[in-house]
């Protein structure tokens, strides 16, 4: 089954991603489903298709069904595509082509997905400290900083996704003993941040930047280390 899956999600990434120039792509959004590159790109991945499972007649089937999806979603996006959703339907357009070659796959090569694992103490721990580490600390850190709050700050809230990022890297390195890990990113996150507190005589914005970092490595920290105890006593159960 993985073999199959990884055959099926090379020939998507690479037709989608690599094999479709920007110009392709700005063609068809002009015009829709007349542009001659919709048809171009649906045929380099039928090839790829063919290529990555060797010509293998077995999979007529699944190729039929994933290029006539392909067409269809792609078509529906076009059409439906403007600047106030395009993000949002990129990343539909992407999980709609996967959810169709699972979907293939499980015609070839059946799988199982163990809901129940989902319930098990070690998997909910993990989804309660990503929750925790992202949306649940960027309220407490903006609820904690609101005293200090910025008239100038940024709406387009860009420090609240980094902020989140950070967390992430910060737990990663401390569940995989790597604390040196955390070292580098505040260093790096410094330097980046240099050029803002040296164009800036505001020692405010100095002590924002210095207080949210610092909550925020220092709740990721905490997050991480409770999450490694309470790790271990859910393995035993």
């Amino acid at each position: 089954m993985l073999t199959l899956a990884l055959k099926f999600i090379l020939a998507h990434l690479m037709g989608d991603f690599l094999l479709q120039p920007d110009s392709w792509i700005k063609h068809k959004k002009e015009k829709k489903h007349r542009s001659k590159y919709l048809y171009w790109h649906i045929a380099i991945h039928t090839v790829l298709l063919l290529l990555v499972l060797q010509f293998n007649m077995r999979y007529w089937l699944g190729i039929l069904l994933i290029i006539v999806s392909h067409y269809i979603i792609d078509v529906v996006k076009l059409h439906l595509e403007k600047k106030s959703n395009a993000r949002l339907l990129f990343f539909l357009d992407q999980l709609l082509h996967v959810v169709v070659i699972f979907g293939v796959i499980q015609i070839y090569s059946p799988f199982n997905i163990a809901i129940a694992s989902i319930y098990h103490p070690q998997s909910l721990l993990v989804i309660t400290a990503i929750v925790t580490l992202t949306y649940v600390s960027s309220v407490v850190i903006k609820t904690l900083m609101s005293k200090w709050k910025l008239k100038d700050s940024s709406k387009n809230q860009a420090g609240k996704y980094i902020g989140m990022l950070e967390r992430l890297f910060i737990f990663y390195f401390i569940v995989i003993n790597y604390w040196a890990g955390i070292g580098f990113l505040l260093a790096a996150k410094s330097i980046f941040r240099f050029g803002d507190l040296t164009k800036t005589e505001d020692r405010n914005l100095t002590e924002y930047i210095l207080i949210g970092t610092l909550l925020s490595f220092g709740i990721a920290i905490a997050i991480a280390v409770g999450y490694q105890y309470l790790f271990n006593i859910a393995s035993q159960l």
